[in-house]
């Protein structure tokens, strides 16, 4: 116990010092005509503030005059021994206060010491050798000084944010151990975490915490709960409220949300990041109204001014909604407010003209980023890469995706789907080529049906048949199933441009067996291509198959009827003669006398 008080008294001593030493610096800098360098004796470095008007021992004078010596251990020294053997020289003035400098002025050579090497020949009684300066050298080392300071400032808020988060993580790990021990849980927070939240009397422990838990929201509002519990003995600060609001909405409980929302209006700590903290909750929950409600009521609160998050939700809102003019009128009145827009600003917008399909006014915020003070991020690109891809602009997708393709690979594997459908969609020289390429990058477990069917249309359509197969067989499968009439006849075409009698029967076979749509193209399909390979038999068996799927004779089956048996007539196949002239006969019967006319048709 007493080594943690002495830490902490020395933690306090630390900071004591750079908050003297900073008003010192600044003092310093304000007023360079009153600086002295020189070195004392002991070859302690020293800071002189001298009057720069001749001194005339007078009461008004008497402060004119410090001394500062900065000792490196403890950078404030309120107790220097031997305060007469130290003089300033040209300056008989009496001495208000010595600190110690060595490493500060020494490590940059800030002043230089004009004395001897050997301190051998420095007489016993102390002396003060000073350099006047002029004022840009001074003025010069003190900023050079009040920045180094500066840095160390600084580090210590980094390292102090640093030791928070360690301390919270550990606690969060030691929380999500015991979370289904509800003794062990409870006893946690009433004794260590209750010991860690005092420490910070801001709530930074405990909102660091809600932060860790957001993954884990319904834990989070329960330790949120627990903490309301507590706040007669230690009140919530406004990040804390806002922060169970936050939860409250991922967890779809927007009552609980308003209920946080009022209790801390009844204690007054409504602030900016309150009411946004409830417009985000119904803005998760797609209460839109209520949200813009919100933000009307936050607009008269003379306690509260409107932020770039405020304006950020309500350009988020109506673009997802599609509602451009409301987002570009919000998008306005933000600049009516002189309320510079940044990243997020930008990407909402992209990413509700996007969502609108308006491609050129996507563009045109994207290059507006480009020439303007606020830069395109990943997240802008990664918009303008899906953009492109559904706009069918394929040069500058391939564009962005080469500045973004690392990051992608990793992590969006949608984006590389939006690619290739762009590719399906909208032909370009080596498409296929491309479409291999990035199909790789897409793991099995992230099969989509809707990308194999484009993907069997798109091999049906460039005519390759095994890819086809391929993709064909990986519907099955995956009992993915086909429902378009469309897509099916250009897959029984693509077969029979292709001669591929057997693999069209199988696929007919199997698209039926698994529910796929069929249609009577396929068969019709099925029975030219057994006609033109002379299968007189087969070709039969589909017609006896249509019609138990009760698909009946249209003018294009008795047109390839008679065209099959036509040509095994005139071969000399007697077997066929009847049914060549009874296929003649019902033709005349339904009227396609122009089957006749035409002559053999294929």
């Amino acid at each position: 116990m007493v080594a943690k008080l002495e830490s902490q008294l020395t933690s306090f001593n630390s900071f004591v010092s750079d908050l003297f030493l900073t008003c010192l610096i600044r003092r310093l800098a304000g007023r360079p005509g009153l600086l002295r360098a020189g070195a004392h004796s002991s070859g302690d470095w020293c800071v002189a503030l001298t009057p720069s008007v001749p001194y005339q021992s007078s009461p008004q004078s008497s402060g004119l005059t410090e001394i500062a010596r900065i000792d490196a251990n403890s950078v404030l020294d309120r107790d220097v021994p031997n305060r007469n053997s130290l003089a300033i020289a040209n300056a008989p003035v009496k001495m208000k206060r010595v600190f110690r400098i060595y490493d500060i002025g020494s490590s940059r050579g800030l002043f230089m010491p004009k004395f001897p090497a050997n301190r051998t020949t420095i007489p016993s009684t102390t002396r003060w050798v000073s350099t006047e300066v002029s004022q840009s050298s001074s003025s010069k080392a003190i900023s050079d000084l009040y920045g180094q300071f500066a840095d160390k400032w600084t580090y210590a808020d980094v390292r102090a944010k640093e030791e928070l988060i360690e301390k919270v993580s550990l606690f969060k790990d030691k929380l999500m151990k015991n979370v289904n021990d509800e003794y062990s849980f409870e006893n946690l927070l009433e004794v260590e975490g209750w010991n860690l939240f005092k420490l910070y009397s801001d709530g930074a422990a405990f909102v660091q915490l809600l932060r860790l838990l957001e993954s884990s929201p319904h834990l989070a509002i329960k330790v949120f709960n627990w903490r309301r519990k507590k706040d007669q003995m230690r009140p919530m600060s406004s990040e804390e409220y806002a922060k169970g609001i936050k939860i409250a909405g991922r967890i779809k409980d927007v009552d609980l949300a308003v209920e946080i929302f009022m209790e801390a209006g009844n204690k007054r700590i409504k602030n900016t990041s309150i009411y946004n903290a409830l417009m985000g909750a119904y803005m998760c929950n797609g209460l839109s109204e209520k949200c813009h409600s919100v933000y009307q009521d936050l607009k008269q609160d003379i306690n509260c001014n409107l932020t770039s998050v405020t304006f950020n939700m309500l350009i988020s809102i109506f673009g997802h909604r599609v509602l451009v003019d409301q987002m570009e009128a919000v998008f306005q009145e933000m600049k009516d407010y002189n309320i510079a827009p940044d990243i997020t600003t930008y990407n909402n917008l992209i990413a509700g003209y996007l969502t609108a399909w308006m491609w050129d006014s996507m563009e045109n915020i994207y290059h507006m980023m480009e020439t303007g003070p606020v830069r395109p991020n990943l997240n802008t690109r990664l918009l303008m890469l899906r953009g492109y891809a559904h706009s069918g602009n394929l040069e500058k997708m391939e564009e962005i995706y080469n500045i973004v393709c690392p990051h992608v690979r990793e992590k969006h594997i949608t984006l590389v789907r939006a690619m290739i459908c762009a590719y399906c969609k909208f032909p370009c020289s080596n498409r296929v080529k491309r479409i291999k390429e990035l199909s790789r990058l897409i793991p099995e477990n992230e099969y989509r049906p809707w990308l194999n069917v484009l993907l069997i249309r798109l091999y049906a359509e460039e005519g390759l048949v095994d890819q086809m197969d391929e993709s064909i067989d990986e519907a099955f499968e995956h009992n993915t199933s086909v429902n378009t009439v469309k897509i099916m006849r250009i897959i029984s075409s693509t077969y029979a441009r292709n001669n591929a009698v057997d693999k069209l029967a199988k696929f007919l076979t199997r698209a039926r067996d698994s529910g796929w749509r069929i249609c009577r193209s396929l068969y019709h399909d099925l029975m030219w291509i057994f006609a033109s390979h002379k299968r007189i038999e087969e070709m039969e068996q589909v017609l006896v198959e249509m019609e138990r799927f009760n698909y009946g004779c249209t003018k294009r089956t008795f047109s390839i009827l008679y065209n099959a048996y036509y040509t095994a007539y005139m071969e000399q196949e007697e077997e066929y003669r009847s049914k060549f002239y009874r296929v003649l006969g019902l033709i005349c019967k339904r009227g396609y006398r122009s089957i006749v006319a035409a002559g053999i048709q294929t």
